[in-house]
């Protein structure tokens, strides 16, 4: 005699009439879906609420180290990256569902509600629809945050030494100094009409030099720009 081949939907089925909790499963699921969205916003609504001077109750022994970051590092890899570091509610876009449910998770692990949140990205992502590389934290407290998440695309890989020259006055005059010796260098030696001598050369780079320096002020001043160590942590465009 053949045996009956066991139909797991139906053992489910069955094992679910017996318990008699869920006498109108289609109604329970809408709930629970109800409620997770319900969640979903309030989480949305604290990302575009403004900063408050409040940290979160994390439960220590549940975080991850490699996660903790002190503001000091935060505001050195600002610096050294032109990025900033601004309340979640200057985000332009909306937040990534992936954003809404690690932090649902984390509230969830952590009961409690999460808040306060900070991001950390390119000042373009601040003030267009960009997603170049966001970092979502959360304060923890005497100065150290939690990297809830990252998003978006990469950071150019010679970021660092493109905005090299903007971290600050003096690293924008030895900028100057190496293009203006460059563009020297690549003068034809009859550009004057008669061979170059020590003092022409002296001259010819003076000027280059000042035609360099009134290049980068005029940009500064026509695009509002300001340098890295200045604009880590400003609202204002730079």
């Amino acid at each position: 005699m053949l045996l009956k081949k066991t139909n797991i939907h139906e053992k489910l089925i069955s094992q679910r009439k017996k318990s008699g909790c869920y006498p109108d499963p289609l109604t329970s699921v809408r709930i629970l879906l109800a409620e997770d969205e319900n969640k979903r916003v309030a989480i949305r609504k604290k990302l575009r609420s403004g900063s408050v001077s409040k940290n979160n109750a994390f439960i220590f022994d549940l975080l991850e180290t490699d996660r903790i970051f002190h503001i000091s590092q935060i505001k050195a890899t600002c610096i050294d990256y032109r990025l900033r570091f601004l309340d979640s509610n200057l985000y332009k876009v909306p937040f990534p569902e992936e954003v809404i449910t690690e932090i649902k998770h984390l509230e969830k692990a952590h009961h409690t509600e999460l808040g306060n949140f900070k991001l950390m990205a390119p000042s373009k992502v601040f003030e267009l629809k960009k997603y170049d590389d966001p970092i979502l934290f959360a304060p923890i407290g005497n100065g150290y945050y939690y990297l809830i998440h990252k998003w978006g695309n990469d950071l150019h890989p010679l970021r660092k030494w493109l905005v090299l020259p903007f971290r600050n006055i003096l690293n924008l005059l030895l900028f100057f100094i190496l293009l203006s010796l460059t563009t020297c260098f690549l003068l034809p030696s009859d550009f004057y009409g008669v061979e170059l001598t020590g003092n022409m050369k002296l001259v010819s780079f003076l000027f280059i030099f000042k035609y360099w320096c009134a290049i980068g002020l005029y940009y500064a001043v026509a695009k509002g720009k300001n340098f890295n160590t200045a604009i880590w942590n400003s609202n204002f465009e730079g």
